[in-house]
């Protein structure tokens, strides 16, 4: 794209994460340790919440009108209280959920040099990379990743898709077009908990030219967690994400009120959250809410972040019915291309973007 011209390569030298890690260092490098205000351990973490779970069954299988509405209700609640949930009964078989997250695992365990040859620039974030932003001397995040486009089809270069573990590439079209189905249906419902058509929010994505693009997150062990984070605090620029966690251990944090919730998996589940665009075309009746990754000394953690996001180069803007005179339009329209490319110049910071969009009322 035009608008990544000026990021075309990194402004240090790349150090992989997982190699700090199988080098058996006791000390955190400088570059990872957070200001003590930045910390896990500065704000509180409360032990007596749990970001809703949804069953997703009485709205793809079950004809009971009372149970579907009562579904609905919940994931509405969920979006304009949490902007989080987990489902379960969600169309994804277990099997594939399991079989693609364990290729991911055995490719971070690839030697090194194998996973070079996918080394990634911040022009694209395609393939193998280890940090976000372009900003000199930025304090970096205790991750490794693997980026790759799935959506449009002209976006989608399966020459930056790992070629080992041999199945990679086959796992990925399977594993995505179910997520983007899943998708679908899920924008749907929000259209319509939010008094929209069907297919409002589909359309304002682009319809059927939407983006959907996959970020694998790899924790290594870390010898002082206390000091670091997997991945800052931040909202997802995107629309929405489709997360895969790890089925052994826990790390996502959301942030509810002045506390962070430390999410609990559940076996089979995805955790589903709104992101930045949501929040704007609802006129922020939906909240995308910020998050973060808390990493351990004792085990690795693999993830799979599914972004579902607008055509780059349309103008995101809350929708006309839910603007009134009693609740004007709270945000400037702008391009997902915008958007997006303030993260990779800046990186992560919190909910900075989107509340910047907001307009003076």
């Amino acid at each position: 794209m035009k608008m990544m011209n000026c990021l075309q390569s990194w402004p240090e030298p790349i150090v992989r994460v997982q190699s700090l890690s199988d080098s058996g260092i006791h000390v955190l490098p400088d570059r990872y340790i957070r200001h003590p205000s930045d910390r896990p351990s500065f704000t509180p973490i409360s032990t007596h919440a749990n970001i809703p779970v949804i069953d997703l069954h009485s709205l793809l299988a079950a004809r009971d009108a009372r149970l579907r509405q009562a579904t609905l209700d919940r994931i509405s609640g969920a979006c304009r209280e949490w902007g989080f949930f987990q489902v379960v009964n969600h169309g994804v078989r277990p099997e594939l959920m399991k079989s693609i997250r364990q290729l991911w695992r055995d490719f971070f365990h690839l030697p090194l040099e194998a996973k070079q040859v996918y080394a990634n620039s911040p022009a694209t974030y395609e393939g193998y990379g280890s940090r976000l932003g372009v900003e000199k001397g930025a304090k970096l995040d205790w991750s490794d990743y693997f980026f790759l486009n799935y959506l449009p089809e002209s976006a989608r270069d399966e020459n930056k898709w790992p070629t080992t573990p041999e199945s990679c590439r086959e796992l990925v079209h399977e594993y995505s077009k179910a997520v983007v189905e899943l998708c679908g249906i899920l924008m749907k419902i929000l259209s319509v908990n939010l008094g929209l058509e069907g297919d409002h929010l589909q359309n304002a994505f682009g319809g059927d030219d939407v983006g959907a693009c996959l970020r694998v997150n790899y924790y290594p062990k870390c010898p002082q967690p206390d000091l670091t984070l997997g991945i800052s605090p931040h909202s997802d620029p995107g629309g929405m994400t489709i997360l895969l966690p790890d089925d052994d251990v826990s790390g996502l944090q959301v942030r509810k009120g002045e506390h962070w919730v430390t999410v609990e998996p559940i076996p089979d589940a995805l955790i589903v959250n709104l992101g930045d665009q949501i929040q704007v075309i609802s006129n922020a009746i939906y909240k995308s809410v910020e998050h973060r990754v808390i990493v351990n000394s004792i085990k690795e953690r693999v993830s799979l972040a599914y972004f579902y996001n607008p055509k780059g180069d349309l103008l995101i803007e809350p929708a006309k019915k839910l603007v009134s005179k009693d609740r004007p339009a709270s945000y400037s329209a702008m391009t997902f291309d915008q958007y997006r490319l303030f993260i990779r110049q800046s990186g992560l910071w919190g909910k900075s973007q989107v509340e910047s969009l907001k307009c003076s009322q």
